[in-house]
C-alpha cells in the first residue's frame, strides 16, 4: 500500500511538479502550524509562572493610538491578559515557538519540498532575513487584533476563551507566514542548473587516413 502510494505520488509529481511542490509546501506548513498550536500554550504557561509576565516589553513606538497612547510594533504591556499584554513572558512564548517551528520548516521545505542544492548557509541567511521582516510585519499587525480578540473571548469564556485566543492569534500568524513565505522560498531554495554534458568524441580508427 505504501509503495503504491509512493509510486502514485512520484507519477503525479513528474506530471505536475508545480502543483506537487505547492501541495508539499502546504502540508508542511500545516504541520508547523499544529506544532505551534501545541507548543505555544505550554511555553506561555511556563513563562506565565515567572515574574516576566509583569515585565513590560513595548518597543518601536511608531504611531499614536486614538486614545493618545503610543502604538508599539512589539506591544506586550505588563500584566496578565486581557488587562495587560502578557508582558515579556508572552513575547518569549510567541517568539520561541515561532523560532522552533521556522528552524524545522527551513530544513523540511529545503530538502523535501524544493529539493534545493544551493549553498545551505546562504539559503539560511536569506531565510533568517525573511523571517525577521515577516516577524516585524506580523507583530505590527498583531497590535490591531490581539487585544480585542483576547478581551472578547476571555470576557465570554474565561480561561477557555484565553486558550481559544491563543489558537486564533497563532493561526493568524501562521496564515501570514504561509502567504508570504511561498514566493520567497521559491527564490531562496533554487536548484543549481545541471551542467550540460560534454559531447562524446568518436575515437579515430587505427590507421585512418593511411593510403
Amino acid at each position: 500500500m505504501l509503495s503504491r502510494t509512493r509510486r502514485a505520488w512520484r507519477r503525479f509529481a513528474e506530471a505536475r511538479p508545480a502543483v506537487a511542490e505547492f501541495a508539499l509546501f502546504t502540508g508542511i506548513s500545516m504541520a508547523m502550524t499544529v506544532l505551534q498550536l501545541a507548543l505555544m500554550p505550554v511555553l506561555k504557561w511556563v513563562f506565565g509562572l515567572t515574574p516576566l509576565v509583569d515585565t513590560a516589553f513595548q518597543v518601536l513606538g511608531v504611531n499614536t493610538n486614538a486614545d493618545g497612547s503610543t502604538f508599539y510594533v512589539f506591544d506586550y504591556a505588563a500584566g496578565a491578559l486581557p488587562e495587560g499584554g502578557g508582558g515579556l513572558a508572552y513575547f518569549l512564548a510567541v517568539q520561541i515557538t515561532l523560532a522552533i517551528a521556522q528552524i524545522i520548516n527551513f530544513f523540511l521545505q529545503r530538502n523535501v519540498t524544493f529539493k534545493s542544492d544551493t549553498n545551505v548557509w546562504r539559503a539560511a541567511a536569506w531565510y533568517a532575513f525573511a523571517y525577521v521582516v515577516i516577524t516585524f510585519a506580523a507583530a505590527w499587525l498583531q497590535g490591531f487584533y490581539k487585544a480585542p480578540i483576547y478581551r472578547w473571548m476571555i470576557d465570554r469564556w474565561g480561561s477557555t476563551g484565553e486558550a481559544g485566543a491563543d489558537v486564533v492569534t497563532m493561526i493568524i500568524n501562521a496564515l501570514i507566514s504561509f502567504v508570504v513565505f511561498f514566493p520567497i522560498l521559491k527564490i531562496i531554495f533554487r536548484k543549481v542548473p545541471a551542467e550540460p554534458a560534454a559531447p562524446a568524441t568518436t575515437p579515430a580508427r587505427a590507421g585512418a587516413g593511411a593510403r
